[in-house]
């Protein structure tokens, strides 16, 4: 046998020889979380189980990312009434004495759309003036 056959017939006896891979992955994959020296739940059949350890003080506690109240974008800081009144603007021209064509009775409030357009055109000259 020449050099490159001998080469080929090696190789070719060596890769005959491997034996083959699994022929497929396991089904079910469970992540759990346990704590303290809590043991990880035995795996049933083909299944592969990843536990993450927390220490025993975060057994009954809101987890990390639940616990800090995000702020909101648009009054996060402001108070309760302050939110109800932007509510009722938001809303005003869909009820009853709203000045408007849009609900019921919306043409019946035309004059107290007017004194509340006065009330804070004059509050804002107050805060205007030095």
């Amino acid at each position: 046998m020449t050099r490159p056959s001998l080469a080929i017939a090696i190789a070719l006896a060596t890769l005959s020889s491997v034996p083959a891979q699994a022929a497929d992955p396991p089904k079910t994959t469970t992540t759990t979380t346990v704590f303290g020296n809590d043991p990880c739940p035995k795996p049933r059949g083909d299944e592969i189980i990843v536990c993450a350890r927390e220490p025993e003080g975060e057994r009954y506690r809101i987890p990390k990312q639940f616990r800090t109240k995000p702020r909101e974008e648009s009054g996060g800081s402001a108070s309760w009434a302050s939110r109800v009144a932007g509510l009722e603007d938001a809303q005003r021209f869909t009820r009853p004495n709203s000045c408007t064509a849009i609900g019921s009775n919306g043409q019946t409030g035309c004059t107290q759309a007017m004194i509340r357009q006065w009330f804070l055109e004059r509050h804002m000259a107050k805060d205007l003036l030095p």
